[in-house]
């Protein structure tokens, strides 16, 4: 109860900029959430799903390749499986087949997260202009005071921007961590998709004699 009191107070103390950095906060939040949630959704295990689908390949069932990826839905194994789905066709073919679907999957693996970057900007700078606003303020109603209300006034201006200082940095290192974790995270399943793929094209290149008819 400690910690929120002061928290609450700091709030209180930093003016209204502290609003504006409260909302960038809050969608900093919302969007880590909802990007780690889908990354690890669409996370798979690339060695594993190429071993099954080797397997399922060099024994020329395609269908079971199929199936291997329809079992388990990811961004990888849906752009694997529209090659799949032209493996009687030639390897151009197969090829577009993967970049198509790879045109719908990897803006979604690739949404929003850029926005957390953007938001740490928007938090340091709206902290700076509390800053600002806090400084101008403590300043300005000194004029034609006493000593004594100079003091209180200089005090509680300088700690209006102080404390929105604070909590900009705060919530914009909070926003910079997660971007760089989920863009890490991105890249990560970027680059799975891209091997497992070009794998994929070349078991298919190389195996295609032995794959039986899919019938679709």
């Amino acid at each position: 109860m400690g910690i929120l009191k002061s928290i609450s107070e700091s709030f209180n103390e930093g003016g209204p900029m502290m609003w504006v950095i409260l909302v960038a906060s809050i969608a900093i939040v919302a969007i880590t959430v909802e990007r780690t949630v889908y990354l690890f959704k669409a996370s798979v295990d690339k060695d594993k799903l190429l071993a099954l689908l080797k397997s399922q390949i060099m024994s020329g069932n395609v269908q079971g390749a199929i199936k291997v990826c329809s079992g388990n839905p990811t961004p990888m194994t849906r752009i694997v499986q529209a090659g799949l789905m032209k493996f009687n066709k030639s390897d151009t073919e197969v090829q577009a087949a993967m970049d198509e679907a790879a045109l719908r999957e990897l803006p979604r693996i690739n949404a929003r997260t850029p926005y957390l970057g953007m938001l740490a900007n928007f938090a340091v700078l709206a902290g700076l202009l509390g800053t600002i606003s806090g400084m101008i303020t403590s300043f300005t109603s000194v004029a034609g005071k006493g000593a004594q209300e100079k003091a209180t006034e200089l005090a509680r201006g300088i700690g209006e921007a102080l404390h929105c200082t604070r909590f900009g940095i705060g919530v914009s290192l909070l926003g910079l961590l997660a971007f760089s974790l989920l863009m890490g995270k991105t890249t990560r399943i970027n680059d799975d998709i891209n091997e497992v793929t070009v794998q994929v094209v070349n078991l298919v290149t190389t195996h295609r004699a032995q794959m039986q008819p899919s019938g679709i």
